[in-house]
């Protein structure tokens, strides 16, 4: 019968019971782990010079010298453990590996958090024998255990994102299930090993089998600690955006000067460019736009001290000028099929086309908070309309950034005469022009009919954005 996998990686991190797993793996006759294989400081084991033949500096010259070792080793299958700060390098090419078998090793992370200091405070990292054990009490310090259980949930959700994307499946097993010789065995079964234990390894001991109220000295105060982390995240702001890429070629860079525009779609684009472009006494046609991620790559070599920035507009008035501009508005700039989309599914009161010119202020601001209703539920995907660019959250905009570059400046519309200006003389400029007066969409103004309501409303649908960049009242 052929193999589904030839090698097989151990997820784990340090005490977590991931020796005793090893341990008890290599009681099979076909499987071999190789301990710590990258970790950056010994090859396998703290003594350890060489894996199959293949040294530490040949590991780290290429990671992958020894993952073939492993992974051809005609003796038994084989694998290794690795901890999220392992070789960096060598995390793609066993995630990206469909033939190499993951198994991921869990514990409570406040236990494995109290093991580790315990192991600290006295230097005993392993114990076979319970004459040799000593005795310790950890002192819980808040900010390290949280900086611990930080990197531990981001590291597995790491690991589910790239399964999951990867359409594969791991073993999971908890630091509990490592007394069941039926879990044990079901692993060998996983990596498609046939042999099968009948007891387990046991030379290794639980260390420190007491309550953690005995083995913290400052207990009470790890329980208060641990009361105010939110475990189950419920400050979380959801996010159901679809998630945007970068659109470099919406970029715009200057005629001369170094500087890189990265725009968000209903914001002041328009006043920006014209502003950038007037830096060096040019028009807007002059300014680079519509580049590939190549040529944004040469220009950016080039560009010695360039910069790069994008700016924030208010959620509430950038939600109102789409409205007008993109669904009140039939003519030209008009999402003409969606306006009618929104009309005839959604029931957006919105005026006949052509006619939304002679609407009073009442029928506009009920329309507009009509849209704004509808964009809470665009927001969380539940309609079949796009989540357009125009009123997509900025947060999720800069996230999409990041993908190619980041801005190194964000500015917000409200400060950007003062702020454009600093950042012309940071790169020479300094007679830089005034940016323009922003010119905005509609017949009616958001100021005619600013509310408590239009305040609540708006940012209960840019929540994230208010969250993130820390918006207050439009006025």
């Amino acid at each position: 019968m052929t193999r589904r996998f030839s090698s097989f990686v151990v997820f784990a991190e340090m005490r977590t019971g991931s020796n005793f797993l090893e341990a008890n793996l290599n009681a099979f006759a076909g499987i071999k782990c190789h301990g710590e294989a990258f970790n950056p400081h010994f090859i396998g084991y703290p003594n350890s010079t060489q894996i199959l033949g293949v040294d530490q500096a040949t590991r780290d010259m290429d990671p992958g010298a020894l993952l073939r070792a492993i992974r051809h080793d005609p003796a038994a299958m084989g694998g290794f453990r690795y901890f999220h700060n392992h070789d960096p390098r060598v995390l793609d090419l066993v995630l990206d590996d469909p033939e190499c078998a993951k198994i991921i090793l869990t514990r409570n992370p406040v236990e494995s958090y109290v093991s580790w200091k315990i192991a600290q405070a006295t230097g005993q990292w392993k114990l076979t024998d319970m004459k040799a054990r000593k005795a310790a009490q950890a002192v819980f310090v808040p900010a390290e255990f949280e900086a611990h259980l930080g990197a531990l949930q981001e590291f597995q959700l790491l690991l589910m994102n790239r399964l999951q994307t990867s359409g594969q499946t791991a073993f999971y097993v908890a630091y509990e299930d490592l007394q069941s010789v039926e879990v044990m065995n079901g692993i060998a079964t996983y990596l498609g090993v046939p042999e099968m234990l009948e007891d387990l390894d046991n030379n290794l001991k639980k260390q420190n089998p007491s309550p953690l109220s005995e083995k913290v000295s400052n207990y009470a105060q790890m329980e208060a600690a641990l009361a105010r982390l939110d475990r189950f995240d419920l400050t979380r702001t959801p996010n159901f955006e679809p998630r945007r890429g970068p659109n470099v070629p919406g970029y715009v860079v200057g005629v001369q000067a170094p500087l890189l525009y990265m725009p968000i779609a209903g914001g002041p684009q328009q006043e920006v460019r014209r502003w950038l472009a007037a830096l060096d006494g040019e028009k807007q046609n002059a300014l680079g736009m519509k580049m590939t991620q190549q040529q944004l790559r040469q220009w950016k070599r080039k560009s010695v001290g360039h910069r790069s920035f994008t700016v924030l507009r208010h959620p509430i008035l950038r939600a109102h000028d789409v409205f007008c501009h993109r669904i009140m508005n039939s003519g030209q700039g008009s999402y003409l099929q969606l306006r009618r989309t929104l009309v005839r599914r959604y029931k957006l009161p919105l005026p006949e086309e052509g006619t939304e010119n002679t609407v009073d202020l009442a029928t506009h601001r009920t329309a507009f908070l009509a849209f704004l209703a509808f964009l809470k539920g665009n927001l969380a995907g539940q309609t079949s309309v796009r989540v357009d660019p125009a009123w997509c959250t900025q947060a999720q905009a800069i996230q999409g950034f990041g993908e190619f570059t980041l801005p190194d400046l964000i500015l917000r519309e409200d400060d950007m005469v003062r702020e454009l200006d600093a950042l012309a003389r940071s790169v020479g400029y300094t007679d830089a022009p005034r940016v323009a007066p922003v010119s905005l969409h509609g017949f009616h103004a958001l100021e005619d009919f600013y509310d408590d309501e239009t305040e609540t409303l708006g940012a209960d649908v840019y929540e994230r954005d208010y969250m993130m960049f820390g918006f207050d009242r439009w006025r």
